[in-house]
């Protein structure tokens, strides 16, 4: 087995990795490192997902890196474009050559004594062991094999084509035809309009209704500053702009829920008119953000559904037939082609198997620190985006993060960094959403805690003091020096919850 060395491991090469990787060039220029890219490509989400219409569901405003500001007309932006983005990224600052595809990580196992991480890593049938300093998993929240498929009664039964978005088929062909799209998250009300351009009819079914906003692909506001303004002060106006709006937004939904989801149906109503159900179909039993709200760029699905080229269908299957789906209340849908947005498999960093000196970890009996580190898990940190903003927020912070750490390891000797629980503290959830796909997923997650640094924030601005000059002495981070040993190294002592 092949033996590489650095002192920073990337897992993952979309989005956070390509950042992360950035930073640490920019911040730590002295430190070696290697990006570990399970398929052949660079993108990561934006490279894996190729159904119609994909596209961002935050403003590339904040989506965008921190360091390179997004310069394309539409705010709301297509995966080709993200994926360009991405691409840019990377080859301007030479990461592209930093990247080694078809390396499928499957274990990781921390050594104290050496104070380094052994990394394994599979590549054409063959095991190739890495060891590093810190590692870094930048590798997202769900399976990139596969997604969720529900186990729908009579499945086989059905003799039309049935396909899931994350494993789109190229030649897919449903112009003219009836489709049927299972779901209303996101990626459903990003199908529904895109396939209804040249589909007979595209119906949506749904077992709930969820919060459907709509806002301008374009940003005239951004797109007018440039003409006056430096690229990176514009994009810079124009993320806090978003930022601080959406940290408002976020904090009436919490204080004022029903007045919020009142303004969120109405905008609705107004969007399709008197005589539509609004109440059945666009009206969710849960408050604003409970789950992530749908952005639908320039009302596309409304339009969809005013033009009769779509429609919403709230119930549920009872079971699939050889012609659709038969539904609960006992209708009938028919379709040629039938889609389950149905969501996605979660698993935690990667679904790397992780030990500590032998010992297997369980990420659910430990603790999230600060979002981004894991309680009694050495120089290794996992990028998680915010549930309430765009991704990129907390990635850029996270791998700013490291580069500190390291840096002051760095002048203080040090050669291991861990967070360590010391006392008693009150866990939760990692996520407290109500999404299926976050339900069915909770417990391969770590906890977090209701105390600081424990707390997992939804707060961009909250974070940004925290991570660039919050002090790194907390009472929870424990550094060392290679021959010194921790004295406490407790498992999660968790309070009654």
């Amino acid at each position: 087995m092949a033996k590489n060395i650095v002192d920073v491991l990337i897992v993952g090469a979309g989005l956070s990795g390509i950042g992360a990787a950035y930073h640490l060039q920019n911040k730590c220029p002295g430190k070696s490192y290697t990006i570990l890219e399970a398929r052949d490509a660079i993108g990561g989400t934006w490279d894996l997902f190729r159904y119609p219409g994909i596209r961002s569901d935050s403003d590339m405003h904040t989506l965008g890196y921190n360091f390179k500001p997004w310069t394309a007309q539409k705010a709301i932006a297509d995966g080709p474009a993200i994926l360009d983005y991405v691409r840019e990224t990377a080859a301007e600052n030479g990461i592209d050559n930093k990247i080694r595809y078809d390396h499928k990580v499957i274990s990781a196992s921390w050594d104290s004594a050496k104070a380094l991480w052994t990394v394994t890593a599979v590549t054409a049938g063959e095991e190739i062991v890495f060891t590093a300093r810190f590692l870094h998993m930048c590798s997202g929240y769900f399976r990139y094999d596969k997604g969720y498929m529900p186990d729908f009664p009579g499945l086989a039964d059905f003799k039309g084509e049935l396909v899931h978005p994350q494993n789109w088929p190229e030649n897919l062909d449903y112009e003219g035809k009836s489709v049927l799209v299972v779901g209303s998250g996101a990626t459903a009300m990003t199908l529904v309009p895109a396939m209804a351009e040249t589909a007979g009819h595209v119906t949506m079914l749904q077992r709930s209704p969820a919060y459907v906003v709509s806002r301008p692909a374009e940003d005239k506001f951004v797109n007018w500053m440039r003409r006056w303004l430096p690229p990176m002060v514009a994009y810079g106006l124009t993320r806090w702009r978003n930022v601080l709006f959406q940290l408002f937004f976020y904090d009436r939904s919490q204080k004022r829920p029903e007045k919020v989801k009142q303004i969120l149906i109405d905008r609705v109503r107004e969007e399709l008119g008197p005589d539509y159900n609004v109440e059945k179909h666009f009206t969710p039993t849960y408050n604003p953000w409970d789950q992530r709200l749908c952005l639908v760029p320039d009302g596309d699905l409304f339009e969809a559904i005013k033009q009769k080229k779509a429609s919403v269908v709230t119930d549920h299957i009872d079971h699939f037939i050889e012609t659709g789906v038969k539904l609960k209340s006992g209708d009938q849908l028919d379709a040629d082609v039938i889609v389950s947005a149905t969501g996605l498999d979660l698993q935690f960093a990667g679904g790397v198997e992780l030990s500590i000196d032998g010992e297997a970890v369980v990420p659910n009996e430990l603790l999230s620190y600060r979002g981004c580190m894991i309680s009694n898990i050495p120089n290794l940190l996992n990028v998680f985006g915010y549930t309430n903003a765009s991704w990129t927020l907390r990635a850029d912070l996270t791998s700013e993060y490291l580069c500190r750490l390291i840096n002051h390891m760095d002048k203080e000797n040090f050669v291991e960094v861990r967070p360590i629980v010391k006392s008693a503290v009150e866990a939760e959830d990692f996520l407290d959403f109500s999404s299926g796909y976050v339900r069915r997923a909770v417990e391969k997650f770590p906890k977090r805690g209701t105390q600081a640094p424990w707390v997992l924030n939804q707060n961009y601005a909250k974070d940004i003091f925290l991570m660039r000059h919050g002090s790194l002495d907390d009472g929870a981070l424990t550094f060392r020096r290679l021959h010194e040993t921790i004295e406490h190294v407790a498992v999660l002592d968790v309070a009654a919850e």
